[in-house]
């Protein structure tokens, strides 16, 4: 994988063999920022990445200008690496690995983020219950954005502070805001 703009860009990373994650297309990465450029100045943000696995997107986010990024997962083997990587790629400053179940962390943090990124396994159902978490605990600033990564078969268009879903090949992202 590698660091696609910014201040590391060109960086590149490898994942071993076995890792129990699925990164990002850079496709759908690329796409991704793309949207969020357009909108908004990442320099001194604060994002959430629920769900870090391979870091692909907080090393991004801090290549792009955000001062802050806290990488919850919960596997160890996951936990360790991003935490190497991070080492390896001098953002220790920036960037905090937390091994942590998602749901959990939600329901536990007291800090509020500009934007919170959250990429589970495809297949798992707790979509709803992070955009509820997200929004009753206001765990996103006012002017904030919640982004959920998630495939073809996932529709969150019902959902509360829905504003839209763009898809990148088979990777589909879902954007809420306050409304």
């Amino acid at each position: 994988m590698r660091i696609i703009s910014g201040s590391f860009k060109g960086r590149t990373f490898r994942v071993p063999p076995g890792f129990p994650s699925r990164p990002t297309t850079d496709f759908a990465k690329e796409g991704l920022f793309n949207i969020l450029g357009n909108q908004r100045e990442f320099a001194d943000m604060t994002i959430l990445d629920l769900c870090a696995g391979t870091g692909n997107l907080t090393f991004e986010f801090i290549s792009r200008g955000a001062s802050q990024v806290i990488a919850v997962d919960n596997h160890t083997k996951v936990c360790r690496w991003l935490h190497k990587n991070t080492l390896q790629l001098d953002m220790q400053q920036q960037v905090t690995v937390v091994p942590s179940e998602c749901i959990t962390f939600l329901q536990r943090t007291h800090l509020s983020f500009d934007i919170i990124f959250a990429d589970p396994p495809y297949d798992v159902n707790f979509h709803d219950q992070i955009i509820e978490l997200v929004f009753q605990r206001s765990l996103l600033q006012r002017d904030g954005m919640l982004i959920i990564e998630h495939g073809k078969q996932t529709r969150l268009d019902h959902e509360t502070n829905y504003d839209q879903t763009r898809n990148f090949g088979n990777v589909y992202f879902s954007f809420f805001s306050w409304h």
